[in-house]
């Protein structure tokens, strides 16, 4: 972690004055504050064993009054090939395509690659920095890297293991069959350490979607793997694609709830009933949609996803690499942009707007009824010097500590 963490406890302790969210104070229906009260949290085995109420004279952790949070997670990172830790590169506007990507990744894989362990570790000591814990990350598989970016990224994630976990994701950057890389792909599949088999472009990289995407969901069952397939193609090809794993999920239900689509920018361009029928069939499907929030003219139609059910999931994609500069590993900040982009200003919106940072996981319900953290809940949580989960989302407010599993780390 950044040399700003310290290690303070593993084990069985507990920790005084946190700050819990209780409930919503109201003004008749309207929510106009967020209600929090001081306990003490027994940690055991990794898990919360207790919430009990507070005793300032405890010998236990003192929190500080700060606000306890589950830990929040990225689900769509590549930490496998970051130029964070590098001096500063911006764009370069010679590479215009993902085409132009691929024969540029070519080029400088075999060079990045001496370092990769290193600058893994650097951006894992980011997003904890801000909180973070857990990321679903994509590690390049093609055959300049043949399996030595998953070598490496395991070798980082190794060196990081009582603080923070991942799942990975193959991804066939250089496409599947646009470069020999099926070979590749189906190796990685095979090894435990990988739960998801990724894709990228079928139409506008390898040419054809069924082929690429039938290779996917087979391997995906053969191994009893999830898919997560990068699609910012939009259209007709990008809705055909996204289609087609709707249909393959309807007809495998093993895929139900593991299928995903990266970016879906083609969902972006629909018209208003458009976007209501397909958020229905990816909903009725449990096929997932893995976005960064990107808004470059056009916004992703959040709202309208999780309004029918679809399990949206957020991610920082991109941190200080050469495909993008803006990620910054925070996310706060992409809860944040959220709530900025979709008007979500009021005390309740900004409070229920903290799931996009914790993947799902709110201290109150809708109702205002405190469902976290209970006896059993892992303990990945952080403190937060906030008062509530809105002003933690309005203000993208500092995070002052960190459990993984159990382990805390804190800042000095």
């Amino acid at each position: 972690m950044q040399s700003s963490y310290q290690f303070t406890a593993k084990g069985n302790y507990s920790l005084k004055n946190v700050r819990l969210e209780t409930g919503f104070e109201y003004d008749h229906e309207e929510v106009i504050s967020t209600k929090t009260g001081l306990f003490c949290i027994e940690i055991e085995d990794g898990k919360i064993k207790s919430v009990k109420p507070n005793d300032a004279n405890s010998k236990a952790i003192d929190a500080k009054g700060k606000l306890m949070l589950p830990a929040f997670k990225d689900m769509h990172i590549h930490l496998d090939k970051t130029l964070y830790g590098l001096p500063w590169q911006a764009l370069s506007p010679k590479r215009r395509s993902v085409k132009d990507m691929i024969a540029y990744e070519q080029e400088i894989i075999p060079k990045l690659l001496k370092t990769s362990v290193e600058r893994a570790g650097q951006l894992i000591d980011l997003l904890q920095h801000y909180g973070t814990n857990f990321a679903r990350t994509h590690f390049n598989i093609d055959p300049t890297s043949g399996l030595k970016s998953l070598e490496n990224l395991e070798k980082a994630l190794e060196n990081k293991k009582d603080s923070f976990k991942a799942e990975l994701v193959a991804f066939p950057q250089h496409g599947v069959y646009y470069t020999d890389s099926a070979p590749l792909i189906k190796e990685a599949a095979q090894l435990k350490s990988v739960g998801f088999i990724g894709g990228l472009d079928p139409l506008s990289i390898d040419g054809n979607i069924e082929k690429v995407l039938d290779f996917t969901v087979q391997l995906a069952l053969d191994y009893n793997k999830g898919i997560d397939i990068h699609l910012h193609e939009t259209g007709e090809s990008g809705m055909k694609a996204i289609q087609y794993l709707i249909d393959k999920a309807i007809e495998n239900p093993d895929l139900q709830g593991k299928t995903f689509v990266s970016h879906a920018f083609a969902l972006a361009y629909l018209n208003t009933k458009e976007t209501e029928e397909i958020a229905e069939k990816l909903a009725a499907s449990k096929v997932g949609i893995a976005s960064s929030v990107p808004f470059r003219g056009k916004v992703m139609p959040i709202p309208a996803l999780k309004k029918h059910g679809v399990n949206v999931l957020i991610g920082n994609d991109n941190v200080q690499d050469y495909w993008s500069t803006f990620g910054s590993g925070n996310m706060l900040q992409k809860a944040n942009l959220i709530a900025e982009l979709y008007g979500y200003s009021s005390e309740f919106k900004l409070s229920r707007a903290l799931e996009f940072a914790t993947q799902n996981i709110l201290p109150l319900n809708d109702k205002g009824e405190q469902q976290w953290p209970k006896s059993g809940d892992a303990a990945n949580v952080v403190l937060v010097d906030a008062s509530c989960s809105a002003e933690a989302v309005s203000r993208m407010s500092n995070v002052q500590a960190l459990m993984n599993e159990g382990n805390f780390f804190r800042k000095n």
